[in-house]
């Protein structure tokens, strides 16, 4: 194996980018964690990840869809995180922001009551401290009949926000349910939609959070940006050439590379852009490695990779994603990010990688 890289904490913070990691949960080893069942959370390394990715400079993306949002954490669960989370930010100095959705409801919901239960989360992150992510939610999508109806919506949830939130726009390939998101089909035109809407609301509007894996599309979106309103690439494939060409960044993959994310930003600051490739070059296969198809189960690998970094206990996930990727899969995960020089302990990656091959039955 590789030796571990030479990655330095940053002595100040970002001053090129804003960068957020989205964060995954820790799962409770004794907790009934299997499809279905209420999340059961072990706090103390679910915290302490969190106190890594801000040592390294980073700002924690709390309780988005990297933390299984819809996908084992539940709504209950998912305020205790953000209160914790928040918290713990207050604790440390660390940057935190909060997505705010609707996932608390079950079953067809009208507008309405996407908008209160919109209206329920956004208060409890603003309650809590951070700042407001105002996620792309599967009931609007289900209910919405055109672009009207999303502007009903954001623009009730954007003259009650306090301060300047972040919109989030998910692409079907991370979620199918967000298929014609913002009342469109065509993304040309569904970007439309979203330039006036921040157009209408830029004083309210940190910036937008784009996950669509289409490096062209987001660069001629962030052109269209008012002044001051950030384009938070989203785009785990090809992150690297879009942050340089000064998108910022909320990205899932961060979590898995916090240490090179670190050192590339930092290198960006100084101006050495050969040290900014450097950094993130080796990353970038490891990146398309773990949000390869099917894309949504991206969060088996964080975890995974959380694990062999000894950030966590073993590889257990909520809900019992960690079944969601084949051992082949994860075979190929560990050999990237070996090349990538991402393990602090080869022996303990190695020695937690032979048990997992053991325990499938590879001798």
């Amino acid at each position: 194996m590789n030796t571990p890289g030479s990655w330095e904490r940053p002595a100040a913070p970002f001053t090129s980018r804003v960068a957020f990691a989205a964060a995954h949960v820790v799962a409770d080893p004794l907790g009934e964690n299997r499809p279905g069942a209420p999340a059961v959370i072990d706090w103390e390394h679910t915290l302490a990840f969190r106190r890594h990715l801000w040592s390294y400079g980073l700002g924690v993306a709390e309780a988005m869809d990297t933390a299984q949002r819809g996908m084992g954490l539940d709504w209950a669960a998912t305020q205790e995180l953000i209160r914790r989370g928040a918290a713990e930010a207050r604790a440390v100095g660390g940057r935190i922001a909060a997505g705010a959705g609707t996932d608390q409801l079950t079953g067809p919901a009208s507008l309405d009551a996407v908008v209160a239960a919109y209206e329920e989360q956004l208060a409890v992150v603003e309650d809590a401290g951070a700042q407001v992510i105002l996620m792309a939610s599967r009931q609007l999508a289900a209910v919405a009949t055109g672009p009207d109806d999303y502007r009903k919506v954001y623009d009730r949830l954007l003259a009650q926000a306090s301060a300047p939130v972040i919109l989030h726009w998910l692409g079907p390939m991370f979620d199918p349910t967000l298929a014609g998101y913002w009342g469109a089909s065509d993304v040309a035109a569904a970007s439309d939609q979203v330039v006036a809407l921040i157009e209408d609301h830029a004083a309210k509007v940190d910036g937008i959070k784009v996950s669509l894996l289409d490096a062209a599309f987001e660069e001629a979106l962030r052109s269209r940006l008012p002044a001051g309103v950030r384009l938070y690439t989203g785009d785990d494939y090809n992150y690297p050439a879009l942050i340089r060409g000064s998108s910022d960044a909320l990205l899932g993959i961060f979590a898995a590379i916090a240490p090179a994310a670190s050192a590339a930003l930092q290198a960006l600051d100084r101006g050495d852009l050969s040290a900014y490739d450097d950094a993130f070059a080796p990353t970038v296969p490891l990146a398309r490695q773990v949000f390869g198809e099917p894309t949504y189960y991206y969060k088996a690998g964080i975890a995974f990779l959380a694990w062999l970094s000894g950030l966590q206990p073993g590889f257990v996930m909520v809900g019992g994603l960690q079944s969601a990727r084949s051992l082949p899969h994860l075979v190929r995960t560990f050999e990237l990010a070996d090349a990538a020089r991402l393990f602090p302990d080869p022996p303990l990656a190695a020695a937690r990688f032979t048990s997992l091959l053991s325990a499938y039955g590879v001798v």
